[in-house]
């Protein structure tokens, strides 16, 4: 199988963390977010456990209640970090563009909630790593097929400082884990850009700490 590749590294450099550019008004429909899905669960799991599960929420109540919960246990952070935030740099557009989801969340079209079989045991890194990295590349998957066909989200976690809460209100049972919150919605345009980084040269080591890749 031969790959395009200037095809795959545009959609692997372009898909954006979306707010702003979110549509509020277009709906969604419910193949094009299985097809996706279908697509998520391609992902590797610990174990090849296949523990990945998904919440789809249209409900209007409980959305607007996900986000009462978000910007309770979220706003003081937000707005913390915004004024904080150099005025015109990158940080402080995205905090912008944060604060902007926070207060229009409860009208996004669909929110995908992704969830893991079990619970963490301990606080171990390693436990952490095991459970999370058998959820989070398949949301990573799933933000990748929504791209591809003119669909955006955003991974946050800010309603996790309140999972139980948000777990009653959804009927999540206690042995799942949710891992974020992915509000979903077509996106107002499609011309969305590489992001500006670092070097990878600059951050990244060979053999040890100490010995930059490149010298």
């Amino acid at each position: 199988m031969e790959f395009d590749l200037a095809q795959t590294d545009a959609l692997l450099s372009t898909t954006r963390a979306v707010r702003k550019r979110l549509d509020f008004d277009r709906e969604v429909p419910d193949e094009v977010l299985l097809e996706c899905l279908q697509l998520a669960v391609q992902a590797p799991t610990g174990s090849n456990r296949q523990g990945w599960r998904w919440l789809v929420i249209r409900d209007a109540e409980k959305k607007e209640a996900l986000a009462d919960i978000y910007r309770r246990v979220g706003g003081d952070y937000l707005a913390a970090a915004a004024r904080d935030a150099e005025s015109g740099s990158q940080t402080g557009r995205v905090l912008d563009s944060a604060n902007f989801l926070a207060e229009k969340l409860g009208q996004v079209p669909v929110m995908v909630i992704p969830m893991i079989v079990g619970r963490l045991e301990d606080g171990t890194t390693n436990s952490a790593a095991g459970l999370f990295g058998s959820i989070i590349p398949a949301m990573w998957s799933f933000q990748l097929a929504l791209r591809s066909r003119g669909l955006g989200s955003c991974y946050t976690t800010l309603h996790l400082a309140a999972e139980a809460e948000a777990a009653e209100l959804l009927g999540i049972p206690d042995h799942m884990s949710q891992a974020g919150l992915l509000p979903v919605a077509y996106t107002m345009g499609t011309d969305f850009k590489a992001a500006k980084r670092p070097p990878v040269s600059e951050i990244t080591y060979l053999d040890t700490f100490k010995n930059p890749i490149v010298s």
